[in-house]
């Protein structure tokens, strides 16, 4: 199995990728590289460290698409049940602090910067990689804050991702997709195998996946671990469905608390059944921790997760900003965006790292617009960028009017000026949504106190 994108950068300093203000050399430089994927090197790193992934509860959740929103909806319904809530996810759109949140806000830079240096020497003499040496760090900046609970997002896969130390409460898995498929494998049964790697023995498992044949493998392994295992049935429990540029309401009839009038600034059919998911797979939890009816509802309007079909309307466009990075979420991208009723003209503008299936991704974009422009986000790695000229060379008609810059900042002013009066669509991946972002001065996040 070949080594996954996020743990080598060779000859490359990606402080950008961490975030303006917080780069990999103040941390952990130099880290592996090209070493094989596998669970010891985190293992025994979290050992000497006191295993702080253990001293305290976890949730986690795996999946193609949806993972990051249903951590988001975890965090913040425990959240507003009162608990002290550590989210780690990955990856981040503007600064490296947005993978690591304590109260629903990003550690401080100061805090990051003190904890890493305590982790320093383990991290180095265990040989850690990037993704691996950012999670040792979670834990152990969960376990400095004194959290109640930590919700945990896969990176990659399952079987063999870093987080895949913990022993959680509950695990969620959201679906199954072609994506990182040449680390994951070439066929859905393959990825779904080493996603249902994260289910443990005697923990509940629910699912949103629809595929029945997957379902079935994940059911299978659930069975054969003594696991209870859930499966959503999306056409049963998600009744009444609207959706708006304010997000998502519906109804989701629940063991625990009946059926809840469900309220969301999430928009989407595919967020309703991320946040779906969330909420069933907290009816799994103990009672110490399951939430109340108040808390879940209170949880479910206040969720914040930047760059998910979020609307943000400007001086003289629209803006629509949405990470889709794969054939499906872009399918589920292209879905919602109808229903959303955004200002005319919509412009879509895009960027798509190298190694994603952006021959799939481009056509049902397109069909969405008369205007396109292509750019290069500037925090993509070398290595992983795409080239905008073969891309417009490779797809062919229909397709819009194709706009490509080399200055990302200049395509993004060309985009505005040919919406003017109407919607910019950003999307393609997580440097391209975060680079507009940093550019435009939007905030994903609200600051730490």
């Amino acid at each position: 199995m070949k080594t996954p994108p996020d743990t080598f950068l060779p000859g490359w300093d990606p402080g950008s990728l961490w975030g303006g203000d917080l780069s990999l050399s103040e941390l952990f430089l130099p880290l592996a590289s090209q070493v094989p994927w596998a669970l010891e090197r985190t293992e025994k790193a979290l050992k000497v460290l006191g295993e702080p992934h253990l001293s305290y509860p976890t949730l986690h959740v795996g999946g193609t698409n949806g993972k990051g929103s249903v951590a988001a909806v975890w965090a913040r319904i425990l959240l507003s049940q009162g608990l002290r809530v550590g989210l780690y996810t990955s990856p981040h759109l503007c600064s490296f602090r947005e993978r690591f949140q304590v109260g629903g806000v990003p550690v401080a830079r100061e805090v990051i910067l003190q904890a890493a240096g305590e982790v320093r020497e383990v991290v180095h003499e265990a040989g850690l990689t990037f993704f691996e040496a950012a999670t040792v760090l979670a834990f152990h900046l969960f376990r400095r804050a004194g959290v109640e609970v930590a919700v945990v997002e896969v990176g990659m896969g399952g079987r063999l991702d870093a987080t895949n130390v913990i022993q959680p409460e509950v695990v969620a898995l959201t679906n199954v997709a072609l994506d990182h498929a040449e680390y994951l494998g070439y066929t859905l049964e393959a990825i779904a195998t080493e996603k249902a790697g994260i289910i443990k023995a005697g923990v509940p498992v629910v699912t949103a996946e629809r595929d029945s044949a997957l379902v079935q493998l994940f059911r299978s392994r659930a069975e054969s671990l003594g696991s209870p295992f859930e499966a959503l049935e999306v056409a049963r429990d998600i009744q009444d469905l609207e959706v708006s540029p304010r997000g998502n309401r519906f109804r989701l009839p629940t063991r625990s608390w009946g059926t809840l009038e469900v309220a969301s600034p999430l928009a989407g059919r595919h967020q309703a059944v991320n946040l779906a998911l969330a909420v069933r797979a907290l009816e799994h939890l103990p009672a110490r921790l399951r939430p109340s009816e108040e808390a879940v509802l209170r949880g479910c309007a206040t969720v914040r997760w930047p760059g998910r079909l979020q609307v943000q309307p400007g001086s003289d466009v629209t803006w629509v900003f949405d990470v889709a990075h794969n054939p499906a979420g872009v399918r589920a991208l292209v879905d919602s965006v109808g229903r959303l009723g955004l200002p005319s003209p919509l412009v879509l503008f895009v960027g798509i790292q190298g190694d994603k299936d952006w021959r799939s991704m481009l056509p049902p974009l397109f069909a969405l617009t008369r205007e396109a422009v292509l750019a290069q986000p500037p925090s993509v790695p070398p290595a992983r960028r795409w080239d905008p000229l073969e891309a417009a060379g490779a797809v062919k008609a229909p397709r819009p009017n194709l706009h490509i810059l080399q200055d990302f900042a200049e395509a993004l002013d060309t985009a505005r000026r040919l919406a003017e009066g109407g919607t910019v669509l950003v999307t393609g991946s997580h440097h391209t949504v975060g680079d507009a972002m940093n550019l435009l001065g939007i905030q994903p996040f609200p600051e730490t106190p």
